[in-house]
């Protein structure tokens, strides 16, 4: 699969599962591409909670969802993804039905601000307590800069032990980018 097959394909698991009127969680936004695809998904009923640490990715974010209208269907919160749990309004915590991960570094931006093994494997840690029963996590991770291998390791892991407690865990690999989706269980 090339990337865009594996964003693509991201993106259809999400749409299968997240519908209008849910919570769903963009873990690192980027350009908000993936947080407008959630919005658009939640509807006005809805909220998407979006994280990321850059400032210039909340601007890229806030851009891209005015454009297109939409800027009330999501919350923009400059965090790292690992603390989400406390950044979120603790009535979310256990309802969300989706999240996405898209890690690596934020496009046309420093390419030296970085997703870290550490950082990631507890936001995935964290992100496995706010899913709803029958929620669904995306994680696409890039190996190709400093540091993504061992991200890619720490992620692995992360979703073993999470698969011992009734995760259902798919990964999906290419020569670049590497796709995995973790679905939470009804007795989760």
């Amino acid at each position: 699969m090339t990337y865009i097959s594996l964003t693509k394909a991201a993106q259809d698991r999400i749409a299968q599962t997240l519908q209008p009127g849910q919570f769903a969680i963009d873990a690192t936004m980027g350009n908000g591409h993936d947080t407008l695809f959630l919005a658009e998904l939640v509807g006005a009923e809805g909220r998407v909670f979006g994280f990321d640490i850059q400032q210039q990715a909340l601007a890229n974010t806030r851009q891209r969802l005015a454009d297109a209208g939409i800027e009330n269907h999501a919350t923009l919160i400059q965090g790292g993804h690992e603390h989400m749990e406390l950044l979120l309004p603790s009535r979310v915590v256990g309802q969300i039905s989706a999240i996405m991960f898209n890690l690596g570094y934020l496009p046309g931006g420093d390419k030296h601000t970085v997703t870290r093994s550490d950082t990631t494997s507890a936001a995935i840690d964290v992100a496995s307590r706010l899913l709803a029963p029958e929620g669904i996590m995306t994680i696409l991770v890039y190996r190709g800069h400093p540091g993504g291998q061992d991200e890619a390791d720490a992620i692995s892991r992360a979703l073993d032990s999470m698969s011992q407690k009734g995760f259902e865990i798919e990964l999906y690999t290419s020569p670049g980018p590497w796709f995995y989706l973790a679905k939470k269980s009804i007795q989760t």
